[in-house]
């Protein structure tokens, strides 16, 4: 339930730059590295839109992944820290 409320406000921004963008049909002359074309306005915004929201969307994931992995690894270590104590005080007692 919580990602879908999340989600509810990104999928509006979308819907309402898809509504400005249909009505903007200006044709724009756009050069890239070897060759240059005329596209539409809105065509641009809307695919450098997504390709930033992918790019976001990566660079987050592999922080993310990176994190979890880091959390992993420390309890796992404080797990066997655990036991190894567990066993001085047991190993101190008798």
């Amino acid at each position: 339930m919580k990602r879908i409320l999340a989600l509810i406000p990104l999928v509006l921004v979308f819907v309402l730059t898809l509504a400005l963008g249909s009505q903007n049909g200006q044709l724009v002359q756009f050069n890239y590295l070897i060759a240059q074309g005329e596209f539409s306005l809105s065509l641009l915004l809307g695919l450098f839109f997504a390709g930033g929201f992918c790019v976001g969307w990566l660079v987050f994931g592999l922080l993310f992944l990176r994190l979890k992995m880091q959390n992993r690894t420390l309890n796992r270590t404080m797990r066997r820290q655990s036991r190894e104590l567990e066993l001085t005080r047991t190993s101190g007692k008798e």
